[in-house]
């Protein structure tokens, strides 16, 4: 522990820089006076241009910070200079005060006094420059080269290492962070007149994630001032894909306001993904071509418009759960700086912090105050920026009430009674990495979850690693065994095969092992799980009998997914074969690894892949059998004792118990047409075509019997993933009750015929 002498030489140190000047100009730092604040008003929080009825234009900033002793709110020009204005008023734990005159594009922050104390949790620091939680914009970024010592509320390079972060740093930090950007928010009331929100129900749903960046960055059809940015996921030929693909919501990896970690930028690298918020209500700047002083805003909806008018909903994946402020060793960025102890969960001892996340904090959601931020945030992207939905990433950790995960924690309660949230779509994380974390299947109604039981299940079963098949039965068909409660339906769980974490399609199937050398960790991080078959030959090779194995393999994954109950989840570029040469954790590849590669589409072989997908898309758009509303009871509907799901071994026998428990590689599913739950837009009963999937994973082809009468008399096949070009030859019919070839590692897709 460090004595109050030692603390005392480092406040003398930076003495100056505190009381002194703080905007540096010409080397020069100086600050401009500042004017004193009208009382303005708490609500609504963060800041908010007006003008008032007796026609005085300004902004109006409200900051909860419950435990602090004064606020400072600090303005900065052009050329950093930088006036700060004290503010007097405090109502309800919320420092507030309106400032004639501050226009929209104003820069700003906030420098919060009380005391520090570490070992109380206390980390207040005046001298560090904060983020308003509540900024609608971001202007600025951090050095190319790591952050500054200054933005640390404590001495970064203390000799004694056990004690440093107990030792308060005098700096300041204003020219070394990003400022707030005053937006004006209150948009004329005909700028959404022209949006139409697709509304797709859950069922119909075809979720593609992507990042905004990488999507765009290298599209030869989009202009390269535009290429990944909001402006460039809003250009035409951008949504020509999706729609050409026919995904219904694209999921967007993180874009609220990011910072990159420290250990990152000091080796050149950057946070691509965007896990590491920092900003709840803005948009990341970095993503913006039109400017960052409020423009990303407009940039942002535009884009939401563009969509839409495209018939594809918004989804953002958000990250609520911790903050890029890390531990107590951590940057001092923001709520760190505005009441550590009100807005982080801390242990016993509170010097350090709880953390259920792995990223060096939690977000302390119990607390009122977090919820409303949490909660404001939510609601402002809906009503203000258009957005359809959110997937809530490591959602358990936002479930946890004093430590356990609660299903009846104040998030959930809060999410469920809410009139705008409860009615967009909510996809959870279902775990963390704390202990009792993992709870998929656990979230209540109103949620779907990421099923990572899909996502292992069907890797196993295609390289030929699963013991039976019974697992593989029970996602196909949508996991009752996980979400048959509560009234949920099946589209509670989103299926997967592959997400942003975690290898792309095409290396599933071309490594067994992560190659993460470019990331600079020494190929540790990463999940060593990945559940892959290189197809006999590690990463890429001439060996054109592995090549085309590897193709089938895709084929195999990619139909399995669109054919299965639930919602599926694409990955950007994994229908066009895009590889990150054996990265399975490219979190900071902002470069060819993780782009999009477009010239793909030139190349027959992985047209062919696009070309397929879109075909699955559009069969399972076609066929409601295929995207059910509601679980399969395996009962007879009608006197012919014909079921809505019946599943068959080779011999074309209905399995058995014993069937279910033996080790087996072939698989065939009946999905009736007949009596599908639910009525169609004119109140009639839904009537479709039945089917038969026969999903086979064995080396060598296996002889299948065609289920005879009164399951069919006829069958055609719609879908052999066993063909290059599926639309090469015309639709094959079978006798019901022959046998057929299925070749190896291949699925089948038989339409019934009568």
């Amino acid at each position: 522990m460090s004595s109050a002498a030692e603390q005392e030489t480092v406040a003398e140190q930076g003495a100056a820089g505190q009381r002194g000047p703080v905007a540096a100009v010409n080397g020069v730092q100086r600050r401009a006076p500042g004017m004193p604040a009208w009382p303005g008003a708490p609500m609504p929080l963060g800041a908010r241009f007006r003008v008032g009825p007796d026609g005085v234009a300004g902004t109006n900033f409200a900051l909860w910070a419950g435990g602090a002793e004064a606020v400072d709110l600090c303005l900065f020009d052009d050329e950093g200079v930088e006036s700060r204005h004290r503010l007097t008023e405090l109502t309800h734990e919320i420092w507030h005060g309106f400032l004639p005159g501050v226009m929209p594009g104003q820069r700003y922050g906030y420098r919060v006094h009380g005391r520090w104390d570490p070992w109380t949790g206390g980390r207040w620091n005046p001298a560090k420059l904060l983020l308003d939680p509540y900024a609608r914009a971001v202007d600025g970024d951090y050095g190319p080269f790591g952050m500054s010592p200054e933005v640390y509320g404590h001495v970064r390079d203390w000799p004694q290492q056990q004690v440093a972060d107990t030792v308060r740093d005098e700096r300041d930090s204003a020219p070394y962070v990003p400022k707030g950007v005053v937006v004006h928010d209150e948009a004329p009331d005909d700028e959404w007149m022209d949006d139409r929100r697709p509304k797709t129900p859950w069922a119909d749903s075809v979720i593609y994630e992507l990042h905004v960046r990488g999507f765009t960055r290298t599209h030869p059809d989009i202009p390269e001032e535009l290429r990944g940015t909001y402006a460039g996921l809003a250009h035409p030929a951008a949504i020509e894909h999706l729609t050409r693909l026919g995904v219904t919501a694209v999921e967007l990896l993180p874009v609220h306001q990011f910072a990159h970690e420290d250990h990152l930028l000091r080796r050149g690298l950057k946070n691509y993904w965007g896990y590491n918020s920092i900003g709840y209500f803005a948009p990341h700047a970095g993503y913006a071509a039109s400017g960052t002083r409020g423009q990303q805003v407009g940039e942002f909806k535009a884009m939401v418009r563009a969509l839409h008018a495209a018939g594809i909903e918004v989804v953002l994946d958000v990250v609520y759960n911790h903050t890029a402020e890390a531990g107590e060793l951590g940057p001092m960025l923001s709520l760190k700086g505005i009441d550590n102890r009100g807005y982080y969960r801390l242990q016993s001892d509170a010097r350090r912090y709880a953390d259920y996340t792995g990223c060096g904090n939690t977000l302390h959601v119990v607390q009122p105050h977090v919820l409303r931020l949490i909660t404001d945030s939510l609601r402002y992207w809906v009503t203000e920026m258009g957005v359809d939905g959110f997937r809530f990433d490591l959602a358990a950790a936002l479930a946890r009430s004093m430590h356990d995960v609660d299903m009846l924690s104040p998030f959930l309660a809060v999410i469920a009674q809410d009139p705008v949230l409860r009615r967009v779509k909510l996809i959870a994380e279902p775990w963390d990495v704390g202990t009792g974390g993992y709870q998929v299947g656990a979230f209540p109604p109103l949620w779907t979850e990421w099923n990572d039981r899909y996502r292992n299940a069907v890797r196993d079963f295609w390289r030929h690693a699963l013991p039976d098949v019974r697992e593989m039965g029970y996602r196909l068909s949508g996991s009752s065994d996980l979400y048959a409660w509560g009234g949920r339906r099946p589209y509670a769980s989103v299926n997967f095969i592959t997400a942003h974490d975690g290898f792309t399609l095409r290396d599933l199937v071309s490594y067994e092992r992560k190659h993460n050398e470019a990331n600079g960790e020494g190929n540790r991080d990463g999940s060593n799980d990945n559940r892959s078959w290189n197809c006999g030959a590690e990463g890429e090779t001439d060996d054109e009998r592995v090549r085309a194995l590897r193709r089938r393999q895709l084929r195999n994954l990619l139909t399995t997914l669109l054919l299965s109950t639930g919602v599926p989840m694409l990955v950007a570029g994994d229908e066009l074969g895009r590889t990150q040469r054996g990265n399975n954790n490219a979190y900071c590849q902002d470069n060819e690894i993780s782009w999009l590669d477009w010239g793909l589409l030139d190349d027959p072989e992985w047209r062919a892949l696009f070309e397929l997908t879109a075909r699955l898309i559009k069969l399972r758009h076609r066929h409601p059998v295929l995207r059910r509303r509601a679980f399969f009871s395996g009962r007879a509907h009608s006197a012919d004792g014909l079921r809505d799901l019946a599943w068959f071994t080779p011999r074309g026998t209905e399995m058995t118990e014993r069937d279910w428990y033996a080790p087996a590689a072939t698989l065939g599913m009946y999905l009736s047409g007949r009596d599908i739950p639910g009525r169609d837009e004119r109140g009639a009963p839904i009537l479709d075509d039945s089917f038969l999937a026969v999903l086979h994973a064995g080396e060598r082809p296996v002889s299948f019997v065609l289920p005879g009468p009164p399951w069919a008399e006829r069958y055609e096949v719609v879908v052999d993933t066993s063909r290059e070009e599926q639309d090469a030859a015309p639709e094959t019919a079978h006798r019901a009750g022959t046998a057929i070839t299925v070749p190896a590692r291949a699925v089948l897709l038989l339409r019934v015929c009568s």
